[in-house]
């Protein structure tokens, strides 16, 4: 068993690493947070999705935004829209399941608001459908993804691409690229600001 624990962490550090040393994802990253940052300015707010262990980082990020990250702060307006088994269950009934996102974006999303899109893949059809009922409202739209970006490459204004094709690798990645713009969001609004503290 310990060569596999150890074949894991060195897998999964491979694709961080990979990450340190892309200088364009990097600077994806630090554009989205600027965005992020400039939507709140604007008095905008986050929605964010995905499924299954996507759906749990859609939640664990607004959880992060709603409520602090690294310290005491006022909370910032952010929903994961997977979290309602009521709504979920009555669009995926009425409507389909490719529109338990989208349906949530046309009642609560507004121009200057921001979609993220979280999928592996890049594939599922219901963030597909959310991305797009998100540009015909006016939001900006990010994807987190895997290598090839999937479908939702195409359609996104930013689409953060980690470098690896294993689900578990690629949501390992999506989390810590979730943490580092929650607390680039959390201390360019309310602390130092790292352009005046860079440490």
């Amino acid at each position: 068993m310990n060569p596999y624990i150890k074949r894991e962490l060195a897998q999964s550090i491979q694709v961080k690493t990979e990450i340190l040393n892309d200088e364009n994802l990097l600077r994806m990253v630090c554009e989205v947070a600027q965005k992020a940052i400039e939507t709140y300015k604007n008095g905008g707010k986050i929605l964010i999705a995905g499924n299954g262990g996507s759906a749990a980082d859609a939640q664990h990020f607004a959880g992060e935004l709603i409520s602090r990250f690294n310290f005491d702060r006022p909370g910032l307006p952010a929903l994961a829209l997977n979290t309602d088994s009521s709504t979920l269950t009555a669009i995926g009934n009425d409507y389909g399941y490719e529109f338990v996102f989208s349906r949530q974006i046309e009642a609560n999303g507004k121009k200057g608001d921001i979609f993220i899109g979280i999928s592996t893949s890049g594939n599922s059809l219901n963030i597909l459908r959310a991305i797009e009922a998100a540009k015909s409202t006016g939001m900006m739209t990010i994807g987190l993804s895997g290598i090839s970006g999937g479908k939702i490459k195409a359609l996104c204004d930013y689409c953060i691409c980690v470098p690896s094709d294993q689900t578990p690798r690629i949501q390992e990645a999506h989390l810590l690229l979730e943490h580092i713009i929650c607390a680039v969001i959390e201390e360019e609004l309310f602390g130092n600001g790292f352009e005046k503290n860079p440490d």
